[in-house]
């Protein structure tokens, strides 16, 4: 067990990575080191690491090692060693979920993010999924965020009840990702743990300022592998009070981020090759490349978000 395991990650934005590949789909190191040190100097607070956006099913074990090694020597040799890291650990059993927990530790994560195991959903009750987490929390080698996205699961949405009980029980567990949306759960939550002990997070850029009200302690934003800083921008309007402000970038953002889910993973890489020069539109079958054209109610918004993006010092 971690010897300090009830420290949840800070308050910030952090960036689900997406996963570059090279046409035969090998992992393309150079694209996503470019990608890492963009985002570091976004001022993001972490990296998530093979979560969906990173395509985690499609990653095999040492890849997933290697490339926790390559964001994290990244980060060091460049003068970014206080970005943490996230990394999506979550299996169908048990027995895999620690092992993923293990490996990460071993190559460089601070914290793991798991979802709940989805393969026989039918059979997944909320005394069922509180035992997998119960049983992965107690033999963990590092503390963990519970990862909550019905969307990747079957349907599978952990209710407000489970995530403060299982908190309350067991320290390896330091937080949840809410990709579900559900702004009255995150407030539940929020209100239920002390900020010190445990991280409730906004899981999309579309309600981050509504989640932020809510207590909400950042946001872990697919659109921030586009506009990184942008998403800083909304945190620091929010904490200087600036509401005025806060609104009318978090407009922009959730135009943008409603686009970029009808593009798909593919299509986030294929933008972020188009905008800044690294990396192409290449998912591992079945997902395939991204759109060879994007219409302009898509591509509008999304335009629109990278000049602000780029207009920031």
């Amino acid at each position: 067990m971690n010897s300090n395991p009830n420290v949840p990650p800070p308050f910030g934005v952090y960036t689900p990575l997406v996963t570059f590949f090279h046409e035969d789909e090998s992992l393309d190191l150079e694209s996503i080191s470019k990608h890492v040190l963009r985002m570091a100097e976004g001022k993001v607070a972490g990296l998530v690491i093979q979560g969906s956006n990173g395509e985690a099913p499609h990653l095999l074990h040492d890849e997933r090692k290697l490339l926790v090694a390559t964001v994290k020597r990244t980060l060091t040799e460049n003068g970014f060693p206080g970005i943490k890291l996230i990394v999506g650990c979550g299996a169908a059993s048990v027995r895999e979920t620690l092992l993923y927990l293990s490996e990460a530790r071993e190559a460089g994560a601070d914290y793991g993010l798991i979802l709940p195991p989805a393969y026989w959903t039918a059979g997944m009750s909320a005394p069922v999924i509180e035992k997998f987490y119960r049983d992965v929390a107690s033999s963990a080698v590092m503390p963990f965020l519970i990862y909550n996205f019905p969307g990747v699961t079957g349907g599978i949405d952990i209710s407000s009840d489970s995530i403060i009980s299982l908190a309350k029980e067991n320290p390896a567990i330091v937080g949840v990702k809410l990709t579900c949306g559900n702004v009255g759960k995150l407030q539940r939550v929020a209100s239920a743990l002390p900020g010190g002990q445990f991280a409730a997070l906004a899981g999309k850029s579309d309600f981050c300022l509504p989640a932020l009200v809510a207590g909400s302690h950042g946001v872990i934003a697919a659109l921030a592998n586009l506009v990184p800083k942008l998403h800083s921008e909304l945190l620091r309007l929010y904490e200087a009070g600036d509401l005025k402000a806060a609104i009318e970038l978090q407009s922009k953002l959730s135009n943008a981020d409603w686009a970029l889910l009808k593009s798909g993973v593919a299509g986030v890489k294929k933008t972020v090759a188009e905008n800044f020069g690294y990396g192409c539109g290449k998912s591992r079958r079945p997902l395939g490349n991204g759109p060879a054209e994007v219409a302009a109610e898509v591509s509008g918004p999304i335009d629109l978000v990278v000049a602000l993006e780029k207009s920031l010092s």
